[in-house]
């Protein structure tokens, strides 16, 4: 029998905890190993006469093995409730053919997320290029060192919220939770770990790349709904009133049929199927975009 030795060191452990949790949603990685570090390090601190290695035989025999803790995470996420499929993370066409996506919440969370995208993607493009800017120039001055830790706290923090926004829109696991900050560490070196943080970076590129995307979702979603509900709403209507509201210049043939109750009847259909696709369109960008969030925001 092979006998598993418990991890010696609280990074030993975490590696463990993040072989453990091995398919799971990063955003719940995420968390989990944030909670995880915070409490080993607090046993550390208050078993100051123990070397690292005692104070981690005694964690795993009261807290739990990095593998006991996994299944622990997997099971509070399992009994969470959401609006989402479980599925949804590896599945985008299971949802019950072309017309079943008009009952996906993904579909109405994503069209929503849409709509919201242009505002904050210009806060976020106008915070994150106001604060380099001050940040850069004021790097020379005393008061540049607060600035920055401001600054790059700023960026996590919105990281953050824009996280929550896409998992309550989108159904993607982010994290929950903010990366835990020494209380007694000085100002510089938290800079330091901040402009060393890989995540920093990526969490800026994200901030400054939600403007473009934010200005592409918003004209597609706006326009793909006021075209084809308007095509559809304008066909209805010329039937009820028995008075087609249609006109084709240049197209005699388009104008005379649509004229006719069959043409405007077609005309319905046509506007209802480019609905339809509006909607996958909207949740596809949905996926696509809670993809990229979760490459560009959750830190592991």
């Amino acid at each position: 029998m092979t006998i598993v030795q418990p991890p010696d060191s609280v990074r030993g452990y975490l590696s463990e905890l993040r072989r453990a949790l091995k398919g799971a949603p990063r955003g719940l990685i995420a968390d989990a190993l944030a909670d995880c570090e915070e409490h080993l390090n607090m046993e550390i601190v208050q078993n100051p006469d123990m070397d690292e290695a005692a104070v981690m035989a005694s964690v795993v025999d009261t807290y739990g093995s990095p593998q006991e803790i996994a299944e622990e995470y997997r099971d509070m996420e399992d009994a969470i409730s959401t609006p989402f499929p479980k599925q949804q993370e590896t599945d985008l066409g299971n949802n019950g053919g072309f017309f079943g996506v008009i009952s996906d919440p993904r579909t109405y969370g994503a069209l929503l997320y849409m709509l919201l995208s242009l505002i904050t993607g210009v806060f976020y493009f106008v915070w994150t290029v106001v604060g380099i800017s001050i940040t850069a120039g004021t790097s020379v001055l005393i008061i540049g060192i607060p600035l920055a830790l401001v600054f790059l706290m700023s960026f996590r923090m919105i990281s953050h919220v824009e996280g929550r926004i896409v998992e309550g829109l989108l159904g993607v696991r982010m994290p929950r939770r903010l990366p835990a900050v020494s209380a007694d560490e000085k100002i510089w070196p938290q800079i330091k770990d901040a402009l060393g943080d890989v995540r920093t970076w990526t969490s800026v590129l994200y901030l400054l790349l939600m403007l473009p995307l934010g200005i592409v979702y918003f004209t597609l979603g706006v326009a793909g709904l006021a075209l084809s509900l308007g095509i559809t709403g304008v066909s209805i209507y010329s039937l009820a009133t028995d008075e087609s509201h249609i006109q084709f210049f240049g197209v005699p043939w388009l104008e005379h049929l649509f004229h006719t109750a069959p043409g405007l009847v077609l005309l319905a259909a046509v506007g209802i199927f480019a609905f339809f696709l509006v909607l996958h369109m909207a949740r596809f960008i949905g996926w696509t975009h809670g993809k990229i969030a979760e490459g560009l925001l959750v830190r592991l």
